[in-house]
């Protein structure tokens, strides 16, 4: 634990970066926090809409594959790995995203992913078998994923300190925003178009839009000079690291449940397709509400502090409203509610990574929560269709103790984590 070396005292605090031979104190006065960081957090912000949105309104893709047997002979179970690519790919690619931006810098792994992401959209149009599907909506659009979207994430905290985390907050409320667009989109696209052109729309205006926000996207590695490690495994060596290893992994098991569940729960309590989107789609916005609410309040309380309380609340969430609800208004109420903290996570990780190790080891960092995040990506949901009771009045009441349960654990590990850091400031006090 004596390897750690946060950046303060408490949560929040100033980054103080060391020094590089010949730079000036004002190259690195974390205080400041230049205006163009805000062009930064809106790119980033459309990036999250483009990549994550589309991918957090699968549910809808989902629920059409299963109910229409789009490819004979492939299961409900075939159909949830689609979203599990999805998650996987992108994180898995996180220490060759890392060898890419060191060799060649920010923007050509991001344009490359802008074509993989739109490619795999347009691609699967033209599927005809599900292994087609796997290859296209499922690993491409995941590589297009990680390649657009991981150059990008240690980028944004680069530029603040005082609002990191709502800077954050907002850039991650993009996937709630793209979510909402998407989920509520898709469903006429599909009804009045066909499949086919659904997906080719979708990947046509994600290359649009993820193209421009790339372009926007600038770095200060030259006066940070952040260590792009692929797997770093110093920081292996630290206890703190793997609190937030291990936090991560329990909250990431649960939030793919939430968020894939949802429509499929919908019409097991007797509610429409069309129903199931619409609740979807308010999950969505409640992520985009409530993500710059979570870094208001982590800026405000500590990040570690807001991480553990709200993870702890989805435990809450999901034994108090989920299992017991057998109506719309109840799971509308539920879906607003579990889209603003379920996600927590993907609000606070960049952050929270800043608190636990200095900013210039950042990227190496994420990468090894990315390559973390991947295998409770990939297996989540197939986990939660398995113990599920399909020939049950409550089909889902094991999936949701289950989702309930990962939760509580995670926030157990965030809270030693939390203990960890002011015990650790206590003693330099002294």
């Amino acid at each position: 634990m004596g390897e750690d070396k946060p950046e303060g005292d408490s949560e929040g605090v100033a980054v103080q970066v060391p020094l590089q031979p010949g730079e000036s104190v004002a190259a690195f006065d974390a205080s400041f926090e230049p205006p163009y960081g805000w062009v930064v957090c809106i790119a980033m912000h459309l990036i999250n809409g483009f990549t994550w949105g589309i991918i957090a309104s699968y549910g809808v893709y989902l629920s059409y594959y299963i109910d229409h047997s789009i490819f004979p002979g492939a299961s409900d179970l075939d159909y949830t790995f689609i979203g599990g690519v999805n998650f996987a790919c992108a994180m898995l690619c996180g220490p060759v995203v890392n060898l890419f931006v060191r060799r060649l810098g920010t923007h050509v792994p991001m344009y490359c992913g802008c074509i993989m992401f739109a490619g795999g959209f347009v691609a699967a149009s033209f599927a005809t078998e599900f292994w087609h599907l796997v290859l296209t909506q499922g690993i491409l659009v995941g590589l297009g994923t990680g390649f657009s979207w991981l150059p990008a994430t240690p980028i944004l905290p680069q530029w603040f300190n005082r609002n990191r985390s709502l800077a954050q907050g907002i850039a991650a409320a993009g996937s709630g925003v793209g979510g909402i667009i998407f989920s509520a989109a898709t469903t006429p696209m599909i009804h009045n178009l066909s499949l086919a052109w659904s997906l080719r729309i979708t990947g046509i205006l994600s290359f649009g839009v993820l193209f421009t926000a790339c372009s926007l996207i600038r770095d200060r590695n030259k006066k940070i000079r952040p260590s792009f490690k692929a797997i770093d495994t110093d920081l292996l060596k630290r206890y703190r690291v793997w609190l937030l290893i291990v936090y991560t992994f329990f909250s990431v098991l649960g939030y793919i449940v939430a968020i894939y569940s949802l429509g499929a729960f919908a019409t097991s309590i007797g509610l429409t397709q069309d129903q199931g989107g619409i609740v979807i789609t308010i999950m969505n916005v409640g992520t985009a509400i409530g993500r710059p609410f979570v870094g208001v309040l982590s800026d405000r309380f500590g990040r570690m502090t807001v991480a553990c309380l709200l993870t702890a609340s989805n435990t809450v969430l999901a034994y108090a409203i989920w299992i017991p609800a057998d109506s719309y208004g109840v799971l509308i109420f539920f879906a607003l509610v579990v889209g603003a903290t379920s996600g927590v996570y993907w609000g606070t990780i960049a952050p929270l990574c800043a608190e636990v190790v200095e900013l210039k080891e950042l990227p190496s960092a994420l990468s090894l929560m990315w390559v973390t995040v991947s295998m409770p990506a990939l297996f989540s949901e197939a986990i939660a269709l398995e113990i599920r009771r399909p020939h049950s009045s409550r089909p889902y009441l094991w999936p949701q103790i289950y989702t309930g349960l990962v939760f509580l654990i995670a926030s157990l590990f965030m809270f030693e984590l939390r203990r960890q850091k002011w015990g650790f400031s206590r003693e330099r006090h002294r």
